[in-house]
């Protein structure tokens, strides 16, 4: 099975590296890996240029933001299975592909396998300040605007096709508004792994303060009723202490 990977980056000198070295590691014989740039004008390129035999495709130019990025990558992708790792993430141990491909193979009608997070800080990339589990998800979370961590979902090329790609009218939200399309609407048969396949900076557009909390907030809302699902502000706001209280407590 080949799985193709795609990472999205722009000015991603300080962090990209990481990225590359985690997938170089992976010990799985059919890769595909596909960076999307979005026109850097820092040394991502310079890096991205040192691991020449790990890339298969190297995409430079400007684009509409990450998920216009991640839409390029998705489109030329030939792999039967997607992975997307953004350049501040890294993959945990060089067994994550294995295990993957070992569960869509066992599953002809598999078609998203969900894995799960680890929040660690720049000055310490070794030790997890708090983690996202994939095992605690529900589908009815999605109304409180809850979801799978996406940085560690792989999906069959044939459920993109099928659903469509990310909406470019959302900022922060657009994978939010993805895997609700994808699991609640389309039903697509998904397999929780319970492995902790991916490490994520803190500090992203969707983890950076109340500011992008509200800016999702608004946008998840906006997806739910475009998708006829029944929400409002405040069930999406219940997750915000939520999230805190985990914070706090899992440091």
């Amino acid at each position: 099975m080949k799985i193709s990977l795609i990472t999205v980056s722009y000015n991603s000198a300080s962090t990209i590296g990481t990225t590359l070295e985690s997938v170089a590691a992976q010990n799985y014989p059919e890769l595909e890996y596909i960076i999307v740039d979005g026109g850097s004008s820092d040394s991502t390129q310079d890096t991205v240029d040192r691991f020449s035999e790990l890339v298969t495709l190297c995409i430079s130019e400007p684009d509409q933001g990450i998920y216009d990025a991640m839409n390029k990558g998705v489109q030329r992708a030939t792999g039967e299975v997607i992975g997307i790792l953004n350049s501040d993430d890294f993959y945990r141990h060089g067994e994550v592909l294995n295990e993957v491909a070992t569960l869509f193979d066992a599953d002809p009608e598999l078609e998203v396998v969900l894995g799960d997070v680890d929040f660690v800080r720049e000055d310490d990339l070794n030790h997890s300040v708090r983690s996202y589990r994939a095992g605690q998800f529900k589908l009815w979370m999605f109304r409180f605007g809850l979801m799978p961590p996406h940085p560690a979902v792989f999906v069959r090329k044939s459920a993109y096709e099928r659903v469509g790609f990310y909406k470019l009218g959302y900022k922060i939200a657009a994978d939010f508004d993805f895997l609700t399309r994808l699991l609640l609407l389309d039903g697509a048969k998904y397999k929780v792994s319970g492995r902790t396949w991916v490490r994520m900076r803190t500090g992203g557009a969707s983890t950076s303060g109340i500011k992008s909390n509200l800016i999702s907030t608004k946008e998840m809302l906006r997806s739910l009723k475009e998708n006829g699902i029944y929400s409002n502000a405040f069930l999406l706001l219940l997750r915000l202490p939520i999230k805190y209280i985990k914070q706090i407590f899992l440091k």
